[in-house]
């Protein structure tokens, strides 16, 4: 603990917020914390730029607490005292995760309900009227709320914050965000919270603070290169397919990986690619319902699987007919985004992924803001982190503005020649080549589309109208089971003569690996390889009833009684 710092203990705050913080194992304040809680408390409006992954959420979260527990010992009348604007949905359950943490020990007292879900406006209706002490919300569900008059602002709100502002704006948020604060006092208190200081940013500031303290904390934007590690690797498009199946199957990449991908149909293409090699990847896009979006990343930071394939759609377009979807129905539906792209969705932006190991920029990012955004998914607070970019070289004027604008602000934050030798790893592009001939356009559509249609039989919204509609129900049931790609058997395994010798120091651990397996499996794994042979030689399959299974496969198969 650093003597010279101040602390959260001498900020006067409660005595039920400590012990939540130190429940959550802070032991002192992050730079943002340190500095922007004590002038919050002072009732100062704050502008503040902090890299990702900095704390800003408990920045904020910690004075808005304080001051509602403050204001609960005098005044007893419930009321909306803070709303909390989000560019996402995925953004919004955060926050309100990380609220109902700090508040663990003043539940009762301060409560908080996150609206930007998908649910109808007449479903969060009853939670609303009960007048929550929080509301954290995206502008068009808050907006949508207060025009229907379930949400009453004008005479009880007292904070505002505007979290990761600078993508408001570019998230199609400006007018909802202009006519919302129409609905609000002349007098509140206001936070605006980014991880950059655009033109937005600046609007949004003239919108709604007044006289405030700027917090420019950091001077880069993204962490040094003693804690992130940036790479950028030129190739071709079929290139890409070749780096990313030999840094994944030959365990180049360790660690929990995030892969971003420019749309939603090269996000199957990848996953259904890289299914051909048995490498299993979760996908995260638009289509998904939010629901499933925000159970995936919770189930990555449990360290359920290792490698999400995330789309970073800057345009949302139409997205294709569904089936059902016909006539004036069908309309309806598209108008309410209903089997279609959710325009409040984001991946790259704000997101607490935890303990990511590595980015991969599969697709170059289109600007320099969702470059940043996206890299700052890992080497969060003080772990380390490495990002990977594959430039195509149409692409490289746009790498060469992204690094001007990063060694503009810290030398330290290059992005380094990642030095591969492509000609070393030419023996795995036949394989690669075979498993994209499996990967066509109507693969990639059926996996679309499978992906669409288990999400609809789970989805709890729909279950009500599959009651009333059994024949819909069955129809879509009894579609015939699809199999997007014919996957290979032969992939599955990496042969020893293929591997490069320069990488077969790092690969073969893993090749290891899986032989000591099969050894401890069939004999504790203690056997010299003669003692391994001689085992061999004394069991007989037909009485043992075990198959021994091929060479190079990892576990015994069954067989039959004779």
């Amino acid at each position: 603990m650093d003597a010279g710092r101040l602390q959260f203990h001498e900020m006067g705050l409660d005595d039920r917020l400590l012990k939540a913080l130190a429940d959550l194992g802070w032991a002192q304040p992050t730079l943002i914390q340190e500095k922007a809680i004590p002038l919050a408390l002072d009732g100062k409006d704050l502008l503040a730029r902090a890299r990702t992954g900095s704390g800003k959420t408990a920045a904020y979260a910690v004075p808005i607490i304080q001051h509602i527990l403050s204001v609960k010992q005098s005044v007893t009348e419930q009321a909306v005292r803070a709303l909390i604007l989000v560019p996402s949905k995925e953004l919004g359950q955060q926050v309100q995760k990380m609220i109902r943490e700090l508040t663990a020990f003043c539940a009762r007292d301060v409560r908080v309900v996150d609206i930007s879900g998908q649910a109808e406006l007449a479903a969060q209706r009853p939670i609303l009227m009960e007048k929550p002490d929080i509301v954290v919300g995206t502008p068009s569900r808050v907006l949508a709320q207060l025009s229907a008059q379930n949400l009453l602002l004008r005479s009880s709100l007292e904070m505002l914050v505007i979290d990761e502002a600078d993508l408001v704006f570019s998230f199609g948020f400006e007018s909802d965000l202009k006519s919302l604060l129409c609905h609000l006092p002349k007098i509140y208190q206001a936070f605006l919270m980014s991880a950059t200081f655009n033109e937005d940013v600046q609007s949004l500031k003239k919108l709604v603070l007044h006289n405030p303290v700027t917090l420019k904390l950091q001077g880069s934007q993204l962490p040094g290169s003693s804690q992130l590690t940036q790479y950028h690797i030129r190739c071709e498009e079929e290139d890409k397919f070749l780096l990313i199946y030999t840094l994944l199957k030959l365990a180049l990449v360790r660690g929990k990986t995030l892969i971003f991908i420019g749309t939603i149909d090269r996000c199957y293409r990848l996953k259904l690619f890289l299914e051909q090699f048995s490498i299993p990847a979760c996908v995260l896009n638009s289509e998904l319902p939010v629901h499933s979006r925000c159970h995936i990343i919770g189930q990555f930071n449990q360290g359920f699987y290792d490698y999400i394939i995330a789309t970073d759609e800057q345009s949302l377009e139409d997205p294709p007919a569904l089936p059902g979807g016909h006539g004036k129905k069908g309309k309806k539906k598209k108008a309410q985004g209903r089997g279609g792209k959710d325009k409040e969705y984001s991946v790259s932006r704000g997101i607490d992924f935890q303990n990511v190991a590595n980015v991969i920029n599969f697709d170059f990012p289109t600007t320099i803001e969702s470059y940043i955004h996206r890299v700052g998914r890992t080497a969060r607070a003080d772990n380390r982190g490495t990002a990977l970019t594959f430039v195509l070289h149409t692409q490289l004027p746009l790498l060469a503005e992204i690094e001007d604008a990063l060694t503009a602000e810290n030398a330290d934050c290059a992005l380094k020649p990642y030095e591969f030798k492509m000609q070393e790893i030419e023996g795995f592009r036949y394989r690669c080549r075979d498993a994209m001939r499996s990967v066509t356009k109507q693969a990639v559509k059926e996996a679309r589309l499978k992906e669409i249609k288990q999400e609809l039989l789970n989805s709890e919204k729909l279950k009500t109208y599959f009651d009333d509609n059994p024949r819909d129900f069955q129809l879509l049931r009894h579609d015939k089971a699809l199999h997007p790609a014919i996957i290979k058997p032969h992939l599955k395994n990496v042969p020893e003569y293929l591997i490069p010798p320069t990488l077969r120091g790092v690969a073969h651990p893993v090749i290891r690996k899986k032989r000591q397996r099969r050894t401890q499996g069939i004999a504790g794994g203690r056997e010299t390889k003669k003692n391994f042979k001689q085992q061999h030689k004394k069991r007989n399959p037909l009485k043992s009833f075990r198959y021994t299974g091929k060479q190079g496969q990892g576990k015994s198969g069954r067989g039959a009684k004779s």
